[in-house]
């Protein structure tokens, strides 16, 4: 398909597409997967993923103005932004669990600053529900600080057992090898490209 071809492009070569064909794509692909009742595992979510491009919603744009405006590559030379995604280990004779962790690492000169936490997938809504309970904070490679973050320890404890609608999550509509894209519950939009 067309926007895919448009959104692997995004994530991945030079030059890259406009912004305004890139929201145009990601747009055609949520209906797409919204129309068809596509279907992930969390599973196809694991591995590491760079951001390449966002949008914010009508508000957050009014607030941000041009600095955001419709769509917005990340520039790689400021800042390496960075998801990663992990299952939980599960005992010998068990599936495969749709549960697992979230890193979330900026990396901005010497410094890594590391936000991760749990994580759960709702298969039949493609969402992916998260937490950011841990922090870790690094320069250049060597750990400064490790441990929980506002209560984190707690909210840990409870995440599974809060609705979905109480977390910050990813709608996921497009799932393939090399990118991953999905609606935040602000209503933004975002690419993965796959490390």
């Amino acid at each position: 398909m067309e926007n895919i071809s448009i959104l692997e492009q995004a994530a991945k070569s030079h030059p890259k597409p406009s912004s305004a064909a890139v929201v145009a794509a990601l747009l055609e692909a949520e209906k797409n997967a919204k129309k068809n009742k596509i279907r992930y595992s969390f599973e196809q979510l694991t591995g590491n993923w760079r951001l390449c491009f966002i949008t914010g919603t009508k508000k957050t744009r009014q607030k941000a103005g041009v600095v955001l405006g419709a769509g917005r590559y990340i520039p790689e030379w400021v800042a390496k932004i960075q998801i990663a995604y992990s299952v939980e280990p599960v005992a010998e004779g068990e599936k495969p669990s749709e549960i697992g962790r979230v890193e979330n690492s900026v990396l901005v000169g010497a410094i890594e600053l590391t936000l991760s936490g749990p994580t759960k997938f709702l298969v039949n809504q493609n969402i992916l529900a998260f937490d950011f309970t841990r922090i870790t904070v690094k320069l250049l490679g060597k750990s400064l600080y490790q441990g929980f973050i506002r209560g984190g320890e707690s909210r840990e404890a409870e995440f599974f057992n809060l609705s979905v609608g109480k977390q910050a999550f990813f709608a996921y509509f497009l799932v393939e090898d090399g990118i991953i894209a999905a609606r935040g519950r602000g209503g933004g939009l975002a690419l993965w490209g796959r490390v």
